[in-house]
């Protein structure tokens, strides 16, 4: 059930270069379960900036009532948001589209998480569920830099985890895609999020019998209300056919949409 709630920031820290993490209390946080999903921040108090920030679910405490959210600070909006302390308060509506489906991975399976920047968040809660359902988890992770690497040794609790930097300062250079070349990874499925041009390598289905991409992607309304994110549908040679990757989304079998 999608709620709208002032929820009470517990702390938000930087965690990498501009990379911010902000723990959040609220109700809302019974209704969430399913990694992948989003909610949709209202940075300031008032009408300006006017549209709210889409931002994934990176971890789900249901015991006590807290979730987190991790964002990039490069606009004025993520700057605001950035600037908010504990104890403070800060609008979301959420939780949000559809997550990934935890339950495609049988036990004793292996699942192969693929994150790239700001999408690596999600795959913290996904790892979670995994690992709890008897799922081998390996995480390929990719950043620009050495400096914006976050999140590494969260991951490791659930499994191995590989790391690409473009420039080559820290694990291996280059992309995710090249760890996934240079390794034989044996993986039942797929997980990803992360950059368009690093889901269309991987929508190509050729790492596992089953792919799942979680599509980045700029919205109005977070709901499905004012066709903003619309994505064209593989099955449709003429393009009249579309997918809200708001409310049909963000995560999408591999093939489904065009990315």
């Amino acid at each position: 059930m999608i709620k709208q709630e002032n929820c009470r920031v517990v702390s938000n820290t930087q965690i990498g270069d501009n990379i911010f993490e902000l723990v959040l209390s609220g109700e809302l946080t019974a209704n969430m379960s399913e990694p992948g999903q989003f909610v949709h921040v209202k940075v300031s108090n008032g009408f300006d900036p006017l549209l709210r920030r889409p931002i994934s679910i990176a971890a789900i405490e249901k015991e006590n009532s807290t979730f987190t959210i991790i964002y990039r600070r490069q606009g004025r909006g993520t700057a605001l948001l950035a600037e908010k302390s504990a104890g403070e308060e800060v609008d979301i509506l959420g939780p949000l589209g559809n997550g990934f489906p935890v339950m495609e991975a049988a036990q004793g399976q292996t699942a192969i998480l693929i994150g790239g920047g700001v999408g690596v968040p999600p795959m913290y809660e996904l790892a979670k569920q995994l690992a709890q359902n008897g799922v081998s988890v390996i995480s390929v992770i990719g950043f620009q830099t050495e400096s914006a690497v976050f999140y590494e040794k969260e991951l490791a609790r659930f499994g191995e985890v590989y790391v690409a930097t473009v420039d080559g300062s820290y694990g291996r250079k280059g992309f995710v895609t090249d760890i996934l070349a240079g390794f034989d990874f044996q993986a039942d499925i797929v997980f990803a999020c992360g950059p368009t041009p690093m889901l269309r390598a991987i929508d190509t289905g050729n790492f596992a019998p089953k792919t799942y991409l979680s599509l980045e992607e700029r919205m109005g309304c977070g709901i499905g209300a004012c066709f903003a994110c619309v994505c064209h549908t593989k099955e449709d040679p003429h393009g009249y056919t579309y997918k809200k990757v708001c409310s049909d989304g963000p995560v999408f079998k591999a093939g489904e949409v065009v990315i």
